[in-house]
């Protein structure tokens, strides 16, 4: 496991410089199979932490811009009729890494669709219950209260999640290390992720969370 865990932080390093510790910290919270919050300013590279991570792990991603109109739908999903029968259209959710954007820019209605998923492992829609691929976990991203259009996630919501980090800027030295046109799409890519997904999934349950 010591050589997967450096693999994948080897990779994550190529794209994020200078921020070993939230690195680590991030790695930590997947591994226990829990949901992080990256709360910064705009610009020092949450979202290409996120994306990097998911390329590291060869992990299934979806993003999810939050907007005062993201709907709850749009996260946990819909029925639609169907030949004289109601079909689930999987939201969101329905994903490995959920990269979720600017949370606290919707509304506290849009907010709360995610808590059934982040405590509970699956979402119900129209009295169904349908199950999240394992692993599951959420990398959301919120800008400082105070910022223009913004509000305070519910203390049930920050309750589900594992850890809250700020990255903030890198120092000089990082600064001039950065990768040219550093992405999620960058060195992390190289990763042979399907193996580095098992040893997420190890023996000890989904994503090794650690029989405790």
């Amino acid at each position: 496991m010591y050589e997967v865990t450096e693999k994948i932080l080897r990779e994550v390093r190529k794209v994020i410089v200078g921020k070993d510790d939230v690195v680590e910290k991030v790695w930590i919270s997947i591994l226990a199979q829990g949901h992080v919050l990256l709360e910064d300013v705009p610009g020092v590279g949450k979202t290409t932490m996120a994306l990097a991570f998911s390329k590291a792990l060869g992990l299934e991603t979806k993003r999810v811009q939050f907007t005062p109109d993201t709907m709850p739908s749009d996260i946990i999903g819909f029925s639609l009729p169907e030949q004289g029968r109601m079909v689930y259209q999987p939201g969101a959710v329905m994903t490995n890494l959920l990269l979720a954007d600017e949370i606290n820019r919707t509304s506290s209605k849009t907010q709360s669709a995610l808590l059934e998923a982040m405590e509970e492992g699956h979402v119900t829609v129209d009295g169904v219950t349908h199950d999240l691929p394992a692993p599951f976990v959420v990398l959301a991203t919120q800008n400082p209260i105070g910022s223009a259009g913004t509000q305070n996630l519910p203390n049930s919501q920050l309750d589900r999640f594992l850890m809250k980090l700020s990255m903030g800027y890198p120092d000089v030295g990082s600064q001039g290390a950065q990768p040219a046109g550093a992405s999620g799409a960058g060195g992390a890519g190289d990763a042979p992720g399907g193996a580095d997904r098992r040893h997420c999934q190890g023996a000890s349950g989904p994503c090794g969370r650690p029989d405790l």
